[in-house]
């Protein structure tokens, strides 16, 4: 089959990576793509955002299946305007991609399904906010309601600063989530859907700080890895009795299926699982990680799902690897990244064995140098038989690029290597 995939980042150059890897995939295209994608397969310069343009584009290609990477042009409908043209695509419709693109709208869907989530309080004004951090104490956890590219969330013991980030955001017209705390680590569960079928993919963890030990302000992420070896035995059969079913079933009912990815984004807690947020796509940075392990051929599994088939979809098959993904991010990210460097030493990472580059925020310049275009630049995946392995082969990747500015962590995978990362026992 012919797959055309939207977006620009990291994320679609890994769902690329792994369909031009696929059999019966004949042939890829990526609308707007980047640098790295370009060098892989044909791009074309279209706003993604725009659901005539996609459609366009699409039926010019007489494409047999169409990913949607990133949540913007979800949230613009286009999915809805090739379902209407009977093209098949992979990614929800505007009103499903509401679990994502409103997080008050998803805390209702999980009120009602009884998904276990954090409490919650939605908030229009300074006094709200005040009252809602006042009920729920320190450390405060504060979040755009809207889309806001992982960006948009405050986890801050300081009240003032809690404050100041919902105030900014009702400056902007918009309103804000204010949650319980969620103490445990953190997993991202990727969920393929059709609608009414699921089916799990490989757990990973990422990383959301800027800086090393988990410090400085929130990113869309700098590294994950996958899998979590530390995870109980029934971990995804929990989270996909728990979550995932009990989430499609109330959508369902609602009129608005989902079809696509459910991102479960999770805390193990002592209280047990708990949701922290749902996205309606992959997420970047555990992308890269998890389809590098991933040797069922991607392409059916996302051309069942969008035609509503995942039952008769074959079993996945993984990797005994473990994959470890570490961001390359410009100057200044993730505030406002400084552009337009020259990067080098992309050959020489890739040259490496066990060890591929995916491009996010790169383009090229007029002489085909390959230029720094974005916050989170490049992610260096190193695959390993072991975790000391994969960080190992990452980090060499690593070791080979560079541009002035160019910052990345050096503690990705690092406390699940040394066996530090614990989970307490469920209170009763």
């Amino acid at each position: 089959m012919k797959v055309l995939v939207i977006g620009p980042g990291g994320r679609e150059h890994a769902i690329v990576r792994a369909l031009s890897a696929d059999p019966y995939v004949k042939e890829v295209h990526c609308a707007p793509g980047n640098a790295g994608i370009a060098q892989d397969v044909t791009t074309h310069e279209i706003d993604a955002q725009n659901p005539a343009a996609v459609l366009e584009l699409a039926r010019e290609l007489a494409s047999d299946l169409v990913v949607v990477g990133p949540e913007a042009p979800l949230a613009a409908g286009v999915s809805d305007a090739l379902i209407e043209a009977g093209i098949p695509v992979f990614g929800p419709t505007k009103a499903a991609a509401q679990l994502e693109a409103s997080k008050a709208f998803a805390k209702n869907v999980m009120a009602a399904a009884e998904v276990p989530t954090a409490m919650a309080h939605v908030a229009t004004n300074r006094e709200e906010a005040a009252n809602a951090l006042d009920d729920f104490g320190a450390p405060y956890v504060v979040k755009d309601d809207g889309l806001a590219a992982g960006k948009g969330v405050v986890v801050t013991s300081d009240r003032d600063e809690a404050l100041e980030h919902a105030e900014v955001c009702f400056a902007a017209g918009g309103t804000v989530v204010i949650e319980e705390f969620l103490d445990g680590p953190e997993v991202s569960l990727f969920v393929i859907c059709d609608g009414k079928h699921a089916v799990p993919l490989s757990p990973a963890q990422d990383f959301k700080r800027i800086f090393d030990n988990d410090e400085g302000p929130n990113t869309g992420g700098m590294g994950a890895y996958s899998p979590l070896e530390w995870l109980p035995e029934n971990f995804v059969d929990e989270v996909m009795e728990r979550v995932a079913y009990p989430t499609l079933r109330e959508m369902e009912k609602r009129g608005t299926p989902f079809t696509g990815v459910l991102y479960c984004g999770l805390a193990v807690t002592k209280r047990g699982i708990r949701v922290i947020e749902f996205n309606a796509r992959f997420g970047d940075p555990e992308t890269q990680a998890v389809l590098a392990r991933l040797k069922t051929p991607l392409g059916g599994i996302l051309l069942a799902a969008a035609k509503g088939q995942l039952d008769d979809a074959e079993q996945l098959n993984w990797s005994s690897q473990t994959a470890v993904d570490v961001v390359i991010a410009a100057e200044n990210y993730p505030d406002t990244p400084v552009k337009g460097a020259v990067i080098s030493g992309l050959d020489a990472a890739n040259a490496l064995e066990n060890v591929h580059v995916m491009h996010a925020g790169t383009s090229a310049d007029a002489d085909g140098n390959i230029i720094v275009s974005g916050g989170r630049v490049l992610a260096v995946v190193g695959l390993g038989d072991d975790l000391s392995a994969a960080r190992k082969a990452a980090y060499a990747g690593v070791a080979e690029i560079s541009w002035d500015g160019a910052q990345s962590r050096t503690d990705i995978a690092l406390k699940a290597e040394r066996g530090e990362i614990v989970i307490t026992k469920q209170s009763k």
